[in-house]
C-alpha cells in the first residue's frame, strides 16, 4: 500500500516537471533569434538617435516649440540633490534668445516645497549657466542651488527665466 502512493507520487511528480519543462521551452520557442534581430535594416548615420519620450505631447510641447523655439526640457537632480541642473535644445535662436539672456534672472519654483531657486555666481566664473548667443540644435543648461536639498526627485517644478515660464517639470 505504501509502496503504491510511493509510486503514484513519483509518476505525478515527473508528469509535473514534464509539463513545466515543456512549457518553458515554447516560451523559449516564442522569442526571436538573435539573427533574425540583425536583420532589421540599420538607421543611417544623420538618423541615429537615442530613444527620448516626448515630455510634452501635444499642446505643451507644440507651444515650447512654436513660442519659445526649444524642445527636449529637462531638469536633473545632480551631485547628491545640492543642484538641479535644468537643459533645453534650442530650434529657433531668435525665439530662445529669452532662455539665454544675461540680464533674465533664472529662478526655478517649487511650490510643493515652498522654496524658489536661484542659480549661482561663483566668483571666478560667475553663473552657472550658459548665456551666449543660442544656436539652433544646441543643447544649453543651467544648473540650480538646492542647498538643503528641499526639491526632491519627482516633484513638480516650474523654471522661470524673464517672460519665459515652464510649468509642470518633473525633476528627475
Amino acid at each position: 500500500m505504501l509502496e503504491s502512493k510511493i509510486i503514484l507520487m513519483s509518476r505525478s511528480m515527473l508528469l509535473a516537471t514534464v509539463l513545466v519543462s515543456g512549457i518553458c521551452v515554447s516560451q523559449m520557442g516564442a522569442q526571436t533569434p538573435s539573427h533574425a534581430a540583425s536583420s532589421k535594416p540599420t538607421p543611417t548615420a544623420g538618423a541615429a538617435r537615442h530613444y527620448q519620450p516626448d515630455r510634452f505631447a501635444g499642446r505643451a510641447g507644440k507651444y515650447y516649440r512654436l513660442v519659445w523655439g526649444v524642445d527636449s526640457l529637462s531638469l536633473k537632480w545632480t551631485e547628491s540633490g545640492e543642484v538641479i541642473r535644468f537643459a533645453y535644445r534650442v530650434l529657433d535662436a531668435e525665439r530662445a534668445k529669452t532662455l539665454n539672456d544675461k540680464k533674465a534672472e533664472p529662478v526655478l519654483i517649487d511650490p510643493q516645497a515652498r522654496v524658489k531657486l536661484v542659480v549661482p555666481s561663483l566668483e571666478k566664473v560667475g553663473q552657472l549657466r550658459q548665456s551666449a548667443t543660442p544656436e539652433a540644435g544646441k543643447t544649453y543648461w543651467m544648473a540650480f542651488s538646492n542647498k538643503g536639498r528641499l526639491v526632491k526627485r519627482g516633484d513638480h517644478v516650474d523654471v522661470v527665466i524673464g517672460p519665459f515660464r515652464a510649468q509642470g517639470l518633473v525633476v528627475d
